[in-house]
């Protein structure tokens, strides 16, 4: 009788060991499937943020032209693109600044030479968007390259230029707008690379306030001679 009683119990402890055994691997499995599937769930909503964003930040707009630097002229200059992105300009950049009124586009080019970004926007852009688009100008990029001013007769509420490229836009909170000053401001297509924006030579009046240098005896008013080849690309 006790070695009926001692092998039941034995037989019993096993059944004990064994269910706990069970029991260890289920929530083994249970707590690796679990881990699985937030891993998962992770992977996802990381990989559609980083989708959402390159999308968000596309600068497959970007509309790009080719236009030879240091073509210095004293007079007004009839450009293509409004406003424009290259081409002859003013012996003396405008100095990069947040402007309210509008400014020469003569020096403002000269300005994209030395390798600032040019945000214009129409003047009647209304006070909030304008608040904030000021907000993004002066806290995005290098502020010794950022140029703004209002642009009467923009295609778009606003348009940002560098020298070469230029975006249009509906509003200030684009993340484009950002992702583009990061590109293109002091980029490869600077003419004149590492050049200053501002300075003594720099220009600080609006274009109400100064007219340009007065045009030399028998000079003709220049126009853009060279042919700029607009292209919606990547870069």
């Amino acid at each position: 009788m006790t070695k009926e009683k001692a092998q039941a119990r034995r037989e019993h402890l096993q059944q004990m060991r064994a269910e706990q055994k069970r029991k260890q691997r289920r929530a083994a499995l249970l707590m690796w499937g679990t881990g699985g599937l937030i891993i998962v769930l992770l992977v996802g909503v990381v990989g559609y943020y980083l989708i959402d964003q390159a999308q968000k930040t596309s600068l497959d707009a970007v509309a790009n032209y080719k236009y030879e630097g240091s073509q210095h002229v004293g007079t007004v200059v009839t450009y293509k693109e409004t406003p424009p992105v290259g081409g002859p300009h003013n012996n003396y950049w405008q100095q990069c600044a947040i402007y309210d009124k509008p400014i020469h586009s003569e020096h403002a080019v000269h300005s994209l030479e030395h390798g600032a970004v040019w945000i214009t926007y129409r003047p009647d852009l209304p006070k909030a968007q304008l608040d904030k688009l000021k907000e993004v100008a002066s806290s995005t990029g290098n502020q010794e390259y950022m140029l703004m001013s209002p642009f009467p007769n923009l295609p778009a509420p606003i348009v940002v230029s560098s020298w070469g490229h230029q975006l249009k836009l509906n509003s200030p909170d684009d993340p484009k707008l950002g992702a583009f000053i990061k590109r293109y401001q002091n980029g490869p297509d600077t003419p004149e690379l590492g050049a200053p924006c501002g300075g003594a030579d720099a220009i600080t009046t609006t274009a109400d306030q100064a007219p340009l240098p007065p045009e030399p005896t028998g000079q003709q008013q220049p126009t853009q001679t060279a042919a700029p080849s607009p292209s919606q690309s990547q870069q």
